[in-house]
């Protein structure tokens, strides 16, 4: 695929739990074409979420390459590993994992603390990536004073205000309502479609997979079935 963003190569990952040793990922291949948008599916413990988090830099592989836009993060680690991430991952958890005592603009404005900006330049950051989410009004509110998909809605502007190239979502609709779950979804597509923003998504919920461009099915870690579709936001 001559403009992968992610390529997984025969990539192993396991855990020891309890003395015994299980194999999560067995050998696995992937590519993810730039711009692109994956559900990733399969039963509890088939590795999606082990998968996630060493494509966005959070575990290493025991064998096997891992390279995202352009770069061989399977084989960095410490500074090296984190100043990649912050750059070129933005993170959408289930847990939404925004801080209590903050403002939302204060939680989005946090992975800009990284950067160079100056105080003024963050907030402006900030601000316009809360108002990308349709929240430039509660900005100033605290999680507590938000509704759950209000507060996914802050998650995810803190996962673009860095201008990632590639979002890593983690069952974003897990905790949420049917009504809240489909705002979210929206906005997801929306950062596909409208600003190409490469995204890999994983959901149990087929509603959820459906607004994907492709739906990859793991199963005792390896890749199953690969469906191609038209998402259902731009469905006729």
């Amino acid at each position: 695929m001559a403009n992968a963003i992610v390529t997984v190569r025969r990539v192993t990952k396991s855990y020891t739990r309890g003395g015994e040793t299980l194999r999560v990922l067995d050998g696995l291949d992937l590519q993810m074409e730039e711009g692109g948008y994956i559900a990733l599916m399969g039963p509890s413990g088939s590795g999606k979420t082990t998968l996630l988090n060493l494509i966005g830099g959070l575990d290493q592989p025991d064998e096997g390459e891992i390279d995202v836009a352009g770069e061989p993060i399977s084989e960095y680690g410490g500074s090296a590993l984190s100043g990649w991430r912050a750059r070129t991952v933005g993170f959408v958890f289930q847990g939404f994992n925004l801080i209590p005592v903050l403002t939302a603009l204060e939680n989005v404005e946090l992975p800009l603390k990284l950067t160079r900006l100056s105080r003024r330049e963050r907030r402006e950051h900030a601000q316009h990536a809360l108002n990308l989410v349709g929240l430039g009004d509660r900005m100033h509110h605290r999680p507590s004073q938000l509704s759950g998909g209000q507060e996914q809605r802050v998650a995810i502007a803190r996962a673009v205000v860095t201008d990632p190239k590639l979002i890593l979502a983690d069952e974003p609709t897990g905790d949420l309502d049917r009504a809240s779950a489909a705002q979210v979804l929206d906005l997801l597509g929306k950062l596909n479609t409208d600003l190409k923003k490469t995204i890999l998504m994983v959901t149990h919920d087929p509603h959820a997979a459906e607004r994907a461009r492709t739906i990859v099915h793991l199963d005792k870690g390896q890749l199953g079935r690969i469906e191609q579709q038209t998402p259902a936001l731009q469905r006729t």
